[in-house]
């Protein structure tokens, strides 16, 4: 589950998003102390900030400064301001992204999706993950197995790493479909159900037809 620090202080829309994150399986921590937003982070350690332009006492683009000296951990803006330059201005404090308000919640989880898969599932590019002898090769999204191998599609590759990132833990049709969104572009229940089915058949193929079992209700486990 990955954590994200959402500093906003129009209650309101803290709330919303708060409660919106927390429904696609984030861990968010809402921060209101707005003189100490760099104390928090360091304390919270979150792995995506949200950070509003207009705060009290010290602004947006004053955190954003700070927070970036100490950490690359991604920052996405939200703020009412539309100029051109109040976006430049963003981008040149260490900004990664910029939404606008009013805002559609689905283009805001959809970013901070994208955000999150760019900085920490995509970086690892020399990385295998393993398990029962099956090896899942993150440079070329290959599967192996007893000498043999197969090819995985780019969302049978992130339902994959999702998995071999979870053994033995339920991992849930929400996340999984949260995983395999584009920016701004939803993936509904059928194309996850579509994708899940493919990768089970590919694992079969290798002798892995055992690896993913339903768990009705709940989502999927891989043993």
């Amino acid at each position: 589950m990955f954590s994200i620090m959402l500093v906003e202080d129009d209650d309101k829309i803290r709330t919303i998003v708060a409660d919106t994150l927390r429904r696609w399986q984030f861990q968010v921590f809402e921060v209101t102390a707005y003189d100490q937003v760099l104390a928090e982070f360091n304390r919270l350690g979150p792995q995506l900030v949200l950070l509003d332009v207009n705060l009290p006492v010290l602004d947006g683009y004053h955190w954003c400064q700070q927070i970036r000296a100490a950490s690359k951990v991604p920052i996405l803006f939200l703020s009412s301001r539309n100029q051109n330059m109040d976006m430049i201005m963003a981008m040149n404090m260490g900004a990664d992204d910029f939404v606008q308000k009013p805002f559609d919640l689905g283009v805001l989880v959809a970013k901070v999706n994208a955000l999150l898969r760019r900085n920490y599932l995509y970086h690892e590019e020399s990385l295998q993950l393993a398990h029962r002898g099956l090896t899942l090769n993150v440079a070329n999204s290959t599967l192996h197995y007893q000498g043999k191998s197969t090819e995985l599609s780019r969302n049978e590759f992130i339902i994959m790493q999702l998995f071999m990132r979870s053994i033995g833990k339920i991992v849930s049709r929400e996340e999984l479909m949260q995983a395999l969104w584009r920016e701004e572009q939803f993936v509904d229940d059928n194309t996850l159900t579509v994708n899940v089915n493919r990768l089970r058949r590919k694992l079969a193929q290798l002798g892995m037809e055992d690896l993913i079992t339903t768990r009705k209700g709940m989502g999927y486990i891989a043993e």
